[in-house]
């Protein structure tokens, strides 16, 4: 009788018990590091956006602030990147941030896992004041906190938020305003 080479059917299935208990350890651990990069991503995008708002308003001051991403950014939302219009910058297109933040303000496009907005608000004829945006694309897959900005240029969060996209997207709302709760500054 020969001696049979190879594994049984016993070692295998014990192999087997032995990955899937690593990958029941490891893979919670890299979604909670991939939403924490996502979330410090939304975080920069947001006072990227503070300071081409700002610049914005300093570049174009019969405008004010800009009523869009897209009036900041490159002028379009697309899938890849719109670069800056040849014909160079404008109050359509200021090109103050780039076509994938500019991109972001799409639903269909977010960045890094996160919807992200600015939004202008009028009072006679000019825009006087903006708030930016961040939410989560998927919560609790991409990223679980909301992020906002206005005027005074100070990035809060909503540590307790539980809903996917960025709030008041198609208007500015006042009712909602980042200076209040349960919005609160950063880390605290």
């Amino acid at each position: 009788m020969r001696k049979q080479k190879g594994f049984s059917l016993i070692e295998l299935l014990i192999v087997v018990a032995i990955i899937l208990i690593i990958a029941a350890i490891a893979i919670p651990n890299l979604i909670r590091a991939k939403i924490s990069a996502n979330q410090a991503s939304a975080v920069a995008s947001i006072r990227s956006l503070t300071t081409a708002q700002i610049q914005f308003q300093s570049n174009y001051p019969t405008v004010g602030y800009a009523s869009t991403s897209l009036q900041i950014g490159t002028g379009a939302a697309t899938n890849p990147p719109t670069s800056c219009p040849a014909a160079g910058a404008s109050s359509a297109a200021a090109c103050l941030i780039d076509g994938v933040l500019t991109a972001a303000s799409s639903v269909a496009i977010p960045k890094s896992g996160y919807d992200i907005r600015t939004v202008g608000q009028t009072v006679a004829g000019i825009n006087s004041g903006f708030i930016s945006q961040a939410g989560p694309n998927v919560f609790n897959r991409t990223g679980v906190n909301a992020y906002c900005s206005q005027e005074d240029g100070v990035v809060l969060q909503d540590s307790t938020n539980v809903t996917t996209g960025a709030f008041g997207a198609s208007a500015y709302n006042a009712n909602q305003d980042c200076g209040g709760p349960p919005f609160q500054p950063l880390n605290q």
